[in-house]
């Protein structure tokens, strides 16, 4: 099923002629939960892979690690949906006694051996041909994120981008085949294998990155329109690739290519949620029937939680994909 974000309430360049050329295209990529293959786009999913390229892992990790073990977390998502889904008396326990010792058992952190350098974990894959506009080397058609599933700095995980073109695997690693981690850090770590449903809309700035006076003047008006810029106007919410940065959590700051110091634009943004209470407007059409908690619902179908509730963007050099990305949280 096609995901289709309303229209925004009003035209804000009709208001605020200034942010017209600042307009920049996203393509929300609406993950929801299903079995997505290796030849599929995905968050989550299989990673279409050669059969003779190493797979990559994380040095920082060869030991031991005290974490959780990723079929422990889905056995205690798979209870928990499970409890969800049934009926009951109000009032009644969520979970049988049985249930609420294995979920116990299973949410509880422990050290996990290792027998050599920890496998990254894949969490999106992205084809060009479903993805519009995907930033991309020539030559390529395809972008494959992996990450360590343990913090590297400011709660997040650190990334490893791979670009290539498809038809060059020609034999590709087996279904089941791919090395797992056998730990990661924290269940918010572990996505979902979700299937996509790209879809292209316009952004603006967020209003930390507009001049001041202009911010100024959004603010102002937001008091008699009932709506506020930042979650209905400016910038969309969930996972996407391309468009503005969601500068919320920390004022905007330089940011540069490590290695060449040339401007970098943001390639993909992994968000703890497709919606919340504040941004509400970007809830696609199709989705606007559910009823039930927030973390069963679509909004949050990866299961993915960067940070306290924040995003993950990636951005990477606008001179040389093969330039290290660079990492922001909001």
């Amino acid at each position: 099923m096609p995901r289709t974000t309303p229209p925004r309430p009003l035209d804000v360049t009709a208001h605020f002629p200034e942010l017209a050329p600042l307009a920049r295209t996203a393509v929300r990529l609406h993950p929801r939960p299903g079995v997505p293959t290796a030849a599929d786009s995905s968050i989550g999913g299989p990673l279409l892979w050669p059969a003779r390229e190493p797979w990559p892992t994380c040095p920082d990790h060869t030991a031991r690690q005290y974490g959780h073990a990723p079929e422990d977390l889905r056995h205690y998502r798979r209870i928990l949906g499970g409890a969800w889904d049934r009926p009951r008396e109000e009032g009644a326990d969520l979970l049988t006694p049985h249930e609420r010792t294995l979920v116990d058992r299973l949410g509880q952190a422990r050290w996990i051996p290792l027998d050599g350098p920890l496998p990254l974990l894949p969490v999106a894959q992205l084809h060009a041909s479903d993805v519009p506009g995907l930033p991309r080397p020539d030559g390529t058609d395809l972008l494959q994120v992996l990450w360590c599933a343990f913090d590297h700095g400011e709660q997040m995980p650190r990334a490893e981008l791979r670009w290539r073109a498809a038809t060059e695997v020609v034999d590709p690693l087996p279904a089941g085949a791919a090395p797992r981690p056998p730990v990661v850090e924290r269940d918010s770590y572990l996505p979902e294998p979700c299937v996509l449903h790209p879809e292209t809309v316009t952004e603006h700035p967020a209003p930390h990155e507009l001049p001041e006076e202009l911010a100024d003047r959004i603010e102002a008006w937001e008091e008699g329109c009932g709506l506020v810029y930042q979650y209905d106007l400016g910038v969309a919410p969930g996972c996407k690739v391309g468009g503005h940065a969601p500068w919320s959590h920390t004022d905007p700051f330089p940011m540069s290519c490590p290695e060449c110091r040339a401007a970098v634009r943001p390639l993909l943004t992994l968000d703890s949620s497709e919606w919340d209470g504040g941004s509400l407007s970007w809830r696609p059409v199709e989705d606007g029937g559910h009823r039930g908690p927030m973390f069963r619902g679509p909004a949050q179908a990866t299961r993915l939680r960067i940070g306290r509730d924040h995003a993950l963007q990636l951005y990477v050099c606008t001179t040389s994909y093969g330039h290290p990305h660079l990492q922001n949280i909001q």
